[in-house]
């Protein structure tokens, strides 16, 4: 075999170890949505079906393992919702489509970034954040512009109410909560439709009131 022939083949480590990062950073997403970001580290390793050591190897402590999580959450989400504004010609379908996939991506992940102890400020969670913000006022612009969606809730109202349906009370364990979230979250998507059907109570929550509250 030609020397560039092995340099051209992807080393065998390498693939095992970026497989064994995205198992880590499954389990924990999957686990962070359930218990909070508390659990204990071998909890995850256990999840993903790898030992301590490895899980250490890849992040060395929980702070980064949580952005790694809330990166992977907010660059996922935001595929969907651009896929869901290209895809779709309805804009309210269009946001029906990304509220339902976000709730698959458990959004609900993105909580720690609500922590005190969280680093708010690292620049890759700036972008990222700021790329799924742009997606998904795009998403509630377009809807509202058309006629579609009530235009007394914003793009906070929504993050809120799709955050707190897709995760279960940390530590209840609840038995196959999966199965009410969809409907749930149809039952949300109702309430959000144009003609409103009812006075909502105090002001449209923004992005930006939810960054400084």
């Amino acid at each position: 075999m030609s020397i560039a022939a092995e340099t051209r083949r992807p080393p065998r480590p390498r693939a095992d170890a970026l497989r064994n990062r995205e198992r880590i950073v499954s389990a924990a997403r999957e686990m962070f949505v359930e218990f909070g970001p508390e659990v204990p580290l071998d909890e995850i390793a256990r999840r993903a079906g790898i030992g301590n050591a490895t899980l250490y190897r890849h992040f060395p402590d929980r702070a980064v393992l949580i952005r790694e999580v809330v990166l992977s959450v907010l660059s996922r989400t935001t595929e969907q919702a651009d896929a869901a504004a290209a895809e779709e010609t309805d804009p309210f379908a269009a946001l029906r489509r990304f509220v339902h996939v976000a709730a698959d991506e458990r959004i609900g992940a993105l909580c720690p970034m609500l922590s005190g102890a969280f680093d708010t400020d690292h620049p890759d969670l700036h972008t990222g954040r700021d790329r799924l913000d742009a997606a998904v006022r795009g998403l509630v612009e377009a809807a509202q512009v058309a006629g579609r969606m009530r235009t007394d809730v914003a793009v906070g109202d929504l993050m809120v109410a799709l955050s707190q349906l897709t995760r279960p009370l940390p530590g209840t364990a609840c038995p196959n909560m999966d199965r009410f979230v969809h409907r749930h979250l149809q039952l949300f998507l109702d309430g959000l439709e144009a003609p409103a059907r009812s006075e909502l109570p105090g002001a449209a929550a923004t992005l930006e009131d939810l960054r400084t509250t």
